[in-house]
C-alpha cells in the first residue's frame, strides 16, 4: 500500500476540497476589471467586513496587495519601518525599492513582533540626507518567528505611535486568521488599529489563489490602479474568489486543529536528541535546529525516503508547517521516522 505524501513545507501546498471546488464551478462570475464579477465583489465586501475595514481589493497573491499598499503609502526617497526577517523585505523580491523607490528601516524584533518604543525610535527626524518615514509594517503571524503572534496590547500601542506621528500603519496578515483563531482576538478590533490590511486565503484557509488588501474606500480606489499596472486585473475572477468565500466560511475555526498538531510536532522534536532547539509553537509553523552532528540534507533527505516533505530554513534550520491536508494518521508516520534517526 503506498502512503499519500506528507508535505509539511508550507500551507500554500493545499489543493481545493471537492466542495470548494463545487463552490467555484457554481459561482456567477463577469469581468472584474470592468468591476462587473458579483463573486469578487462579495468576497472584497466579507473580508472587509470581518475587520470592520471599509472596502477590499482582490489580488492574486499576499505579494501584490503588500506590494500594492505599500507603493500607495509611500513614494520615493520615503522608508518603511518594518522587522528585518519581514516577508515584505526578505521574500518580496525586493519590491519595495523596484516598485516603490523606497527605503527601509529594518528592526530586530522578538521573534518578528516589534515594540512601540523600536517603532518610535525608528521614525527619521526631518533632515536633508534622511529619507521621510511614510509607513510601519508589522506581520502577524510572524513567518520567520515560527507563526508567533501579537497580543492586543502591543498592537495598540504600536498603533498609537503611527497615529500620534500621523504615518498609516500596515498588516501583513497572511496568516492573521491563525493569529486571530490561536489569540481569540477579534478582526474588528484589527480594523480599528491597521490602515491597511493584507489578507491571505490561499496559506491555512486552503483557497488556491489569492488574497485580498484591505482599507478605507478612497485608499482601495487608489490601489486599483496600482493592480492594473502590476499586472493583478482579472477578469472572471469570480471562479478564484469563489474559493476564497467558501474558504472564510468554512476553514477558519478549524485552524486550531492546525494548531494542535504543531504542537504535537513540536512535542516529537524536542523529544529527538539530534534537535537542538525548538522555537515556541503559537500556531501552526514549526521552526527548529538541528545539532551539527545531524546535517540538514541528510534529514531532509531521509524524510523525503518516507514520502516525507519539508523546507530548509536557513544553516541547520528545518521549518514543518501543518496544514487542512496533514492528518492525525500523518502524525504518526512522521514520528516513526523521526524515530529512526
Amino acid at each position: 500500500m503506498t502512503h499519500p505524501l506528507i508535505d509539511l513545507r508550507s500551507d500554500t501546498v493545499t489543493r481545493p476540497t471537492p466542495a470548494m471546488l463545487e463552490a467555484m464551478f457554481q459561482a456567477p462570475v463577469g469581468d472584474d476589471v470592468y468591476g462587473e464579477d458579483p463573486t469578487v465583489r462579495a468576497l472584497e465586501a466579507e473580508t472587509a467586513a470581518r475587520f470592520g475595514l471599509e472596502a477590499g481589493l482582490f489580488c492574486p497573491s499576499g505579494t501584490m496587495t503588500n506590494q500594492v499598499a505599500i507603493k500607495a503609502h509611500t513614494e520615493p526617497m520615503s522608508e518603511v519601518i518594518c522587522e528585518q526577517t519581514s516577508h515584505i523585505y526578505l521574500w518580496e523580491v525586493g519590491g519595495i525599492a523596484f516598485h516603490s523607490g523606497a527605503s527601509v528601516a529594518l528592526l530586530a524584533g522578538d521573534r518578528g513582533r516589534l515594540t512601540a518604543a523600536q517603532v518610535e525610535a525608528a521614525i527619521r527626524p526631518e533632515n536633508v540626507h534622511y529619507p521621510i518615514t511614510r509607513l510601519i509594517s508589522l506581520e502577524n503571524t510572524h513567518n520567520r518567528g515560527g507563526g508567533s503572534c501579537y497580543a492586543l496590547p502591543e498592537l495598540a500601542a504600536v498603533a498609537e505611535v503611527a497615529h500620534r506621528h500621523r504615518l498609516p500603519l500596515h498588516l501583513d496578515g497572511a496568516r492573521v486568521f491563525n493569529a486571530l483563531v490561536a489569540t481569540g482576538q477579534d478582526g474588528r478590533e484589527y480594523g480599528r488599529l491597521f490602515d491597511t490590511i493584507s489578507v491571505c486565503l490561499s496559506k491555512g484557509l486552503g483557497a488556491p489563489v489569492g488574497s485580498v488588501l484591505l482599507g478605507s474606500k478612497a485608499f482601495i480606489a487608489k490601489c486599483q490602479r496600482i493592480r492594473k499596472v502590476m499586472g493583478g486585473g482579472m477578469r472572471q475572477a469570480g471562479y478564484l474568489a469563489a474559493a476564497g468565500l467558501y474558504a472564510l466560511e468554512h476553514n477558519v475555526a478549524r485552524l486550531a486543529d492546525d494548531h494542535r498538531r504543531a504542537r504535537q510536532l513540536a512535542d516529537m522534536l524536542t523529544a529527538r536528541s539530534y534537535v537542538t532547539e525548538v522555537l515556541p509553537v503559537e500556531t501552526n509553523l514549526v521552526i527548529f535546529r538541528l545539532a551539527d552532528a545531524m546535517p540538514a540534507e541528510h534529514f531532509l533527505a531521509h524524510l523525503e525516503q518516507r514520502g516525507i516533505r519539508a523546507s530548509s530554513f536557513g544553516p541547520q534550520l528545518i521549518r514543518f508547517v501543518t496544514h487542512l491536508d496533514v492528518d492525525d494518521a500523518m502524525l504518526t508516520r512522521v514520528e516513526a521516522a523521526l524515530a529512526e534517526l
